[in-house]
């Protein structure tokens, strides 16, 4: 009788990693996410990313902005064959993608055209 209660944990803890799992698998289409998306913190992230470590919701939203931010460079870097990242310019293109979204002008333009704007093609 002894096998009830290992199996019980097996079936348990299988229910426990497929939660896990299925809470995990979130797909975002960057194509389609707009400056409002990106400054109003309206992008679908899984609990591992919102970064409940981080502390305040304002800190989290600001860490998730950059790492969208971070895949944007990478992704409009990739496009020029630029393999090179300076730090100090990346910066101020988050900040001048960042000034951009915030104007209400703005909020329906598609993020990654609002990079073309910014840093051009």
């Amino acid at each position: 009788m002894r096998c009830k209660p290992i199996v019980t944990g097996l079936v348990l803890s299988s229910i426990v990693f497929a939660t896990v799992s299925a809470q995990a698998q979130v797909s975002i289409d960057v194509s389609k996410i707009t400056c409002d998306q990106y400054v109003h913190d309206k992008i679908p992230t899984p609990d591992f990313a919102s970064f409940s470590a981080v502390g305040s919701l304002q800190a989290r939203a600001t860490l998730s902005r950059w790492l969208i931010a971070s895949w944007l460079s990478g992704y409009s870097h990739s496009k020029r064959d630029n393999l090179t990242i300076a730090l100090d310019s990346f910066e101020e293109n988050v900040n001048k993608l960042n000034n951009y979204c915030y104007d209400e002008k703005n909020f329906k333009v598609p993020i990654m055209q609002a990079i073309e704007r910014i840093v051009g093609k």
